[in-house]
């Protein structure tokens, strides 16, 4: 809560009380199949009611949901077992609150009247911060940047939530880095007003990380909380990224709308910025219609809010962009877009495999 002494005009980041997410156990598995073929998007016949309507996990069903299974590059794969500690009751008020759904007419999929999508040109604008810690993976999404070798996306992007996509093994992250002609330097007399030449450079995956939640689910109606990864890459990106934080309630946003950058597959080649309203939200996932086609989903949806220890205005990631829905809403299909939330205990879950360190992840 905002208090009486901060500007009102500054939507704050709240403080949170979180739990503790650490590995128990760590057992082999298998060489998996690699013979998933890669869905840009999932789709789910449980709406937002839906949604809230089913109850919180348990904690014995959250242990289980948010153990991983880890893939390294060399093809062997482990299932670590999780503790969760010191969880408190404040966690289970935050369900998501009803709103109005909107329904639109759409001219096209996941374009809600007219489009309201920006390619982002000039490596002046695709080099800086934010749109820079935007990546693409070689399976066809986009992941966002979140640590000096971390890479966070959506889990449908690697796994199919039975097996692993095709090309998973030999997964890469692509960055976008200016093309020079004959290997020249900088070229200061090119008219500004022409998009430089963009090619991506990639770097391989050492490892990914994917809940439990995902792989038992297989994208039905738990599932979709579930549908994220983490990705280590095997050298450091040198870039500037940004931090996860927990998603706040969609009435603390600013403006009540959140942000995303990401590869859609029907501009080849541009980064794609948008931003819309949240249109409702579930404990563990955002219902918006941003407009985004295949291709953006793993985008790192992100809003920027006061930090008020450091005095300074901060970008965090508060969710993952899962792609496009039909839901049932009281017998009418309706579509969104839907995000997954990073909730208290998926921020500390996504933060020890960051740190490997409980006690760097007390602040969401």
């Amino acid at each position: 809560q905002v208090s009486p002494y901060s500007s009102p005009w500054k939507p704050t980041w709240p403080a949170y009380r979180l739990p503790v997410v650490l590995p128990q156990s760590t057992l082999n598995l298998a060489k998996p199949d690699f013979d998933a073929k890669a869905k840009l998007e999932v789709s789910s016949s449980c709406g937002p009611q839906c949604h809230k309507g089913t109850p919180l996990p348990t904690y014995e069903e959250a242990k289980q949901y948010l153990s991983y299974e880890t893939l390294y590059s060399n093809g062997s794969r482990t299932e670590t077992q999780v503790g969760i500690y010191i969880l408190n009751n404040a966690e289970g008020r935050a369900r998501g609150r009803d709103s109005e759904a909107i329904g639109k007419s759409r001219r096209k999929r996941q374009i809600y009247g007219y489009d309201g999508r920006f390619s982002i040109f000039g490596k002046d604008f695709l080099l800086n911060y934010p749109f820079s810690t935007s990546v693409k993976l070689s399976t066809g999404c986009t992941g966002t940047l979140v640590a000096e070798k971390h890479v966070l996306t959506a889990a449908h992007c690697i796994h199919d939530g039975k097996t692993y996509v095709k090309g998973t093994q030999k997964l890469r992250v692509g960055f976008l880095k200016p093309k020079y002609k004959d290997g020249g330097g900088e070229n200061n007399s090119s008219s500004p007003a022409m998009p430089d030449k963009m090619k991506f450079q990639w770097i391989r995956v050492k490892r990914t990380h994917v809940p439990k939640g995902w792989i038992k689910g297989n994208a039905n109606d738990i599932g979709m909380d579930y549908d994220y990864a983490l990705l280590e890459l095997k050298k450091p990106h040198k870039r500037k990224f940004m931090k996860i934080g927990v998603s706040p309630p969609a009435k603390q946003l600013p403006g009540g709308r959140i942000h995303f950058s990401g590869y859609d597959n029907d501009r080849p080649g541009n980064l794609v910025y948008r931003f819309c309203d949240v249109k409702d939200e579930t404990y563990d996932l955002l219902y918006q219609q941003c407009d985004a086609q295949p291709g953006a989903s793993g985008s790192g949806v992100y809003v920027r809010m006061w930090k008020r220890p450091q005095q300074k205005w901060e970008r965090k990631i508060i969710g993952i962009f899962s792609g496009h829905q039909w839901v049932d809403m009281n017998g009418s299909p309706q579509d969104f877009n839907v995000a997954v939330r990073i909730t208290p205990l998926k921020y500390a879950q996504i933060c020890y495999w960051i740190k490997g360190n409980y006690l760097d992840c007390r602040e969401g």
